[in-house]
């Protein structure tokens, strides 16, 4: 008979699995609508209210530089999360990372702004959003790992896309808080006090978010890794007690092949998504002279669809394979770079939805078996780590700079051609590195400490066993 600390765990049951499901959602949702927001808000009003003396399209890109900021203190939250969401636990930092990024929108809300305090407006609201780069770098890993090690394996692709949803919702909700107010306040209104109000909301989310995580159970499958290194640890001073106690470095160790297929399988990912989401209200506003209300209610019936998509390639992630999917939306977003500007620079509202729809729906391809995908790389014990540092360290390079790239590149040429080709070339990278990843939809998240490459998929043990 196995013993408590080495039987596999048990999958959790449907009623379980959902409210773990909804405890994941509800807390990206918040989180990414407080990242979001701060996007679309630095597209539509930061420009003027933290950087006043700049020509409106350089004060744009001061706005999206602070945005960018954000993104470059990613990396770090996932270091340190993931270094103590494999050793505590998944649960715990993912309370933490809901409080402050929750706490760091609800100060955003009430930063005085260049009129009043000049210089240091800008730099309070740089150092909020690095606050807030910092909790979502750890939010990811957390959220997608607590479903994937609770569900069932053969619809993991499925469940753990869910979390996934909570980006186009979080957008859905900052969009459509911020559409709301852009059509019921005058101009000067929103930019005097109306933007104030979807940042202050967020401490009433955060309450919501923070009762329904208190009341899920941590992963079953990380309790069995924990249970194994304490037995290990009592049986004698195992020569692999550092490494457990340093998760990165049995990542950088075991899965460094991993995590740079990771980063690349970002890139388009990450990329497009910020040009179709942030960027495209420049583009729309300035390029294709349309108004902001209209470019905002673009962006706001794209992002439902988007979310409805997201667990439909996830199931069929499931049936076919990780790869494939995400193969076919990278190719996608790379075909549809160029249609995309043509039919936003029209300036009629169907086409800019459907520009906008069209783009979300292929991203959704790479972001919905994106969770079961890079969770299935890496072993239970650096999972958290691995997951988070493939995906976090790549928004630097991807999601950060992208709509300041794009506001860059439109400054300058005066046209989208260029910024066409910047996402065909990430779509070509994550090609490449999803190409030289293995299908993982097989893996076992049971399989505590063997690296992917060494882990037999659950048919093969079966036919060891029988042998």
């Amino acid at each position: 008979m196995a013993s408590a600390a080495t039987a596999p765990p048990s999958p959790g049951t449907p009623a379980n699995l959902k409210r773990i499901v909804a405890a994941s959602l509800i807390g990206t949702t918040i989180e990414w609508y407080d990242f979001f927001l701060y996007g679309s808000a630095a597209a539509l009003v930061f420009n003027k209210l933290f950087f006043p003396d700049s020509d409106p399209l350089v004060g744009t890109l001061l706005s999206f530089l602070t945005y960018a900021v954000g993104f470059a203190a990613r990396p770090f939250g996932a270091l340190v999360f993931g270094h103590y969401g494999d050793r505590l636990g998944r649960k715990k930092l993912l309370v933490i990372s809901l409080l402050m990024m929750g706490g760091a929108t609800f100060a955003i809300g009430l930063l005085p702004t260049h009129a009043t305090v000049g210089s240091a407006a800008p730099v309070l609201l740089t150092t909020l959003r690095l606050v807030q780069g910092f909790a979502l770098g750890g939010e990811w890993g957390g959220a997608v790992l607590l479903v994937s090690e609770h569900g069932d394996a053969k619809r993991r692709g499925f469940w753990a896309s869910w979390p996934q949803t909570g980006a186009p919702a979080g957008q859905l909700l900052a969009t459509g808080v911020l559409s709301l107010l852009t059509a019921t306040l005058s101009d000067d209104a929103f930019g005097s006090w109306g933007w104030r109000i979807p940042f202050l909301l967020s401490g009433l989310l955060v309450m919501v978010g923070l009762w329904i995580r208190l009341s899920v159970d941590e992963s079953p499958v990380f309790k069995q890794a924990l249970a194994q290194a304490e037995a290990r640890k009592a049986a004698r001073a195992s020569d692999d007690s550092e490494v457990e106690k340093l998760p990165l470095v049995a990542v950088l160790r075991h899965h460094w092949r991993d995590v740079i297929i990771a980063m690349g399988a970002r890139m388009a990912e990450n990329i497009s998504y910020y040009v179709i989401t942030a960027f495209v209200l420049v583009y729309a506003t300035t390029a294709a002279d349309v108004s902001k209300q209209t470019a905002l209610n673009a962006v706001l019936i794209a992002s439902a669809v988007h979310f409805a998509v997201i667990p439909a390639w996830g199931a069929l992630s499931d049936r076919i394979g990780r790869r494939p999917v995400y193969l076919l939306g990278a190719a996608g977003v790379g075909l549809w770079a160029f249609p995309f500007f043509s039919l936003v620079d029209t300036g009629s509202f169907g086409n800019l939805i459907l520009a906008i729809t069209v783009g979300l729906v292929l991203h959704g391809a790479m972001y919905a078996p994106q969770a079961a995908f890079f969770s299935e790389m890496f072993a239970t014990r650096m999972r958290y780590s691995g997951a988070s540092i493939g995906a976090q360290f790549a928004s630097v390079a991807a999601g950060a700079p992208a709509p300041l790239i794009a506001t860059a590149l439109l400054d300058s040429t005066g046209g989208s051609t260029m910024i066409s080709l910047y996402v065909i070339a990430a779509a070509v990278l994550t090609l490449v590195a999803v190409g030289c990843a293995k299908e993982t939809r097989h893996r076992d998240l049971a399989d505590v400490d063997a690296p992917v490459e060494d882990r037999p998929a659950p048919a093969e043990k079966a036919d060891a066993r029988t042998a």
